[in-house]
């Protein structure tokens, strides 16, 4: 066998195990989906989104999971704003005000490194303590305070990356024009638009579907929160506690609020697509 046949051999086998990979990932995903919408579209009905949880909810009776709804897009909608206003100064500071090759700049990177893989029941476990030395009980506040320290790492590092990939000469000629570093951030942050939306995006995918950092902190409660010290429900929450029934109606109730969860995520992700090719096409 010549050198030709052996490399398009090679060829022909890689392609093969990439296809295979594909295959095996597409069927995955499918069967999910498949599993998800299948069984929650039995139980999915108008009074599930628009109702409280009745009396005999968690027995099969009337009522809905509004308040796991709500308390979800509390949590996630509050969390990611403040997770923005933390991370896009931190981003700047790393790559506009700090040197290239800055030792300040590699440690804080290796330190969102390690946090960027921290378990979220960490998160939640240290929430939980704070919350406990400062005499504080389950709520939203402390809901969103913990899913907000639990994406500020995916935020700065998603978005640093997109930073560190803009060209230093620009920012140079900046401020060779004689613009100040706020002129220049207002540039940098026109073209890294695009990494900020994809940092959003990754946030508030894995901000909306944590369960275990929100069972510490947020806790759980029929109702719709009216105030930051009140309890409140998150759907990945409203999943964990139905699907554990033995009551065959509360487990298909568990599927349709996954339902609920995978649709939210998926408008999510479509809108986020659609900021980020608009902010790519509007680049300078």
């Amino acid at each position: 066998m010549n050198i030709a046949h052996k490399k398009k051999l090679k060829e022909s086998v890689a392609k093969l195990f990439m296809w295979t990979a594909i295959l095996i990932f597409f069927g995955i995903v499918a069967s999910v989906l498949w599993t998800i919408f299948s069984k929650g579209c039995k139980a999915m009905s108008w009074d599930m989104v628009t109702q409280l949880p009745g009396g005999g909810f968690y027995i099969g009776k009337e009522g809905g999971f509004l308040n796991a709804i709500v308390g979800s897009l509390y949590i996630v909608g509050a969390s990611t704003l403040l997770g923005l206003l933390i991370s896009i100064p931190v981003v700047f500071f790393l790559n506009v005000y700090l040197k290239k090759h800055s030792k300040l700049a590699y440690v804080s990177r290796l330190a969102f490194d390690v946090l960027f893989g921290v378990p979220s029941i960490v998160y939640g476990a240290f929430g939980f303590t704070i919350m406990i030395y400062f005499g504080l009980r389950a709520s939203l506040l402390g809901g969103i305070i913990v899913i907000t320290l639990l994406i500020i790492p995916i935020f700065i590092r998603t978005m640093d990356e997109a930073t560190r990939n803009f060209p230093r000469d620009i920012l140079e000629a900046s401020f060779a024009l004689g613009a100040t570093r706020w002129e220049t951030l207002k540039v940098v942050l026109r073209q890294i638009a695009p990494g900020i939306a994809t940092a959003t995006l990754l946030s508030i995918g894995r901000a909306i579907g944590d369960a275990a950092s929100v069972m510490f902190t947020a806790g759980y409660t029929d109702s719709i929160p009216t105030s930051l010290s009140q309890p409140a429900a998150t759907l990945p929450l409203a999943v964990f506690f139905q699907l554990s029934s033995p009551i065959p109606e509360v487990v298909d109730r568990a599927y349709a609020a996954a339902l609920v969860l995978t649709i939210i995520v998926l408008i999510l992700s479509i809108t986020g697509r659609f900021i980020t090719n608009k902010f790519s096409k509007n680049k300078v």
